[in-house]
């Protein structure tokens, strides 16, 4: 969780720096920089959502584990991303498929979840996962 909040700080920074000249999709504008804000909320947001589902069972805690993985993973690639922006660097095409990457595996993962007394607390999960994602792909289509 922490991690991710040094993201979202680091990509605030980003946001406001004028240091180096960069390419315009790598400064990006007022929308692009809200839509970078707002994946990074959102991933804060589904780890809540995730933390909350009960791992009595094996099979569940096991799948949570997973998604919690995934979310790593994406908040990883972010952490790159916003390296490359505050120092002015081309952001990793790598870092642009791991956080495809790990929002794809936490879906699969809360998907496999097949526990009946959890079914609300991953509901809720995916929606918030679900918001991370179309923030994400404003991202791409914003930040050009």
């Amino acid at each position: 969780m922490a991690r991710i909040l040094s993201v979202f700080v680091a990509l605030f920074v980003a946001s406001a720096s004028v240091a180096a000249p960069v390419e315009y999709r790598q400064v990006g504008d007022l929308a692009c920089n809200i839509d970078r804000l707002k994946i990074v909320a959102g991933l804060l947001s589904t780890g809540a959502a995730v933390n909350k589902i009960d791992t009595t069972d094996p099979a569940t805690a096991t799948s949570v584990a997973a998604a919690q993985a995934g979310l790593t993973t994406a908040g990883d690639a972010i952490k790159d991303i916003a390296l490359a922006l505050v120092t002015g660097k081309a952001a990793p095409a790598s870092s642009r498929t791991g956080v495809s990457q790990g929002l794809n595996d936490t879906r699969s993962a809360l998907e496999r979840i097949t526990d009946p007394t959890v079914n609300a607390t991953v509901a809720a999960a995916l929606s918030q996962l679900q918001a991370a994602i179309d923030d994400g792909n404003d991202v791409i289509a914003d930040c050009k």
